[in-house]
């Protein structure tokens, strides 16, 4: 089969936008067909995502080379047997959402032998909605699950891993189950606790409404994702029940333990389980497996005044370094505080610490 030159997006919100923009903008020489209503239809077709405009999810599949699921997962799973019928012979079929198992096996079940579907998980998103929101770099730097098949060509999974990476996404292969277990131990399980944690503030607010005016900080960063839709999760919830009952279990079971070291005699244990968090909570940026390619870190104390990070980037750009990944790991007002820059290696990170220290700033790798 020839590299894909006819993609159908049937769902073009933030996520199936994003793909398309992306992908118009690494290859200008494929024809994107959108399936969506058709308001949402004309944004994608004025900001160029899609070539052309379908009334029907079989419309928009015939003759595809490969079509994206990228809509909720209910929506997903009630579309795969009304396409099945129409897809072509060596098609394959992708999906974007947030539970594996499910999906893929619908996707067994109904599409014939020489149709291909490759479970797929863009772990990106955006506090806004819709093809408005979508962006063309939105991939970059962020993990993208697959679930291929085993009967899946290696032709054409590698000419299919290749679209992905031109997203800027870094590939993470998975079974569909192994996904879903992860992702209801840290994805679905913290939603919960999110929840949880906000409505048990929430109720002593009731008789006194000093625990929100105190609940700043970081309560206030734990339970950000407390604001998610249920929308959002509905189907996540009703497709990955098991795995996330038995993570609520295992949480439950560690809280418990952790309620009964809480007496003075068996604080030492508690100790213990704060240092054990802050080891593995370092070790995440440095410590994924399979296909990932781990990032390496650069530590950089800055103090507080305007034009730090743009002094730090601008070096950095003007010697070709890339920064993969940002984030400010803690902040001291008035004072400065403390980054972490993230790299494609350990000779660019270590040339990114020279330049950085170079200009004037504290840089080091632990």
């Amino acid at each position: 089969m020839e590299e894909f030159r006819k993609i159908s997006i049937l769902g073009v919100g933030l996520i199936g936008g994003s793909l398309a923009l992306a992908w118009k903008r690494a290859k200008a020489d494929i024809h994107i067909t959108g399936f969506a209503s058709p308001e949402t239809l004309e944004k994608a077709k004025r900001r160029g995502a899609v070539d052309s405009l379908a009334a029907s999810v079989q419309d928009a599949v015939r003759d595809a080379d490969l079509v994206v699921l990228a809509s909720p997962v209910s929506n997903i799973l009630a579309t795969i047997p009304k396409i099945s019928g129409y897809l072509k012979a060596g098609a394959i079929v992708t999906d974007v959402g947030g539970v594996k198992a499910a999906i893929t096996e619908r996707a067994a079940e109904e599409f014939s032998d020489d149709v291909y579907f490759i479970g797929g998980h863009p772990m990106a998103g955006s506090e806004r909605e819709g093809i408005e929101a979508a962006d063309p770099f939105l991939f970059q730097n962020a993990v993208y699950v697959l679930c291929p098949p085993p009967n899946l060509p290696d032709g054409l999974f590698r000419q299919f891993a290749s679209l992905i990476d031109c997203t800027g996404a870094r590939i993470l292969l998975l079974q569909p189950d192994v996904h879903d277990q992860i992702a209801a131990a840290v994805s679905h399980l913290p939603q919960m606790l999110a929840v949880a944690l906000i409505n048990m503030v929430g109720n002593e607010n009731e008789n006194d409404s000093r625990f929100l005016q105190l609940a700043a900080g970081g309560f206030r960063d734990l339970t950000r994702i407390a604001s998610s839709p249920f929308g959002m999760w509905s189907d996540i919830l009703e497709t990955n029940t098991e795995f996330i009952k038995k993570a609520i279990d295992k949480f439950i079971e560690l809280f418990q333990e952790y309620k009964e070291n809480l007496d003075s005699e068996k604080l030492p244990a508690i100790d213990r389980a704060f240092q054990e968090a802050r080891r593995l909570r370092d070790s995440i940026p440095r410590d994924t497996k399979g296909f990932l390619q781990p990032l390496v870190d650069v530590f950089v104390q800055v103090e507080d005044r305007p034009g730090v990070i743009s002094e730090i980037s601008t070096a950095l750009y003007r010697e070709n370094i890339n920064i993969k990944d940002i984030e400010l790991l803690k902040i001291r007002e008035g004072t400065g505080g403390t980054f972490r820059l993230s790299f494609e290696s350990e000779s660019i990170a270590d040339r990114a610490a020279a330049i950085i220290n170079s200009v004037g700033h504290e840089a080091f790798r632990k």
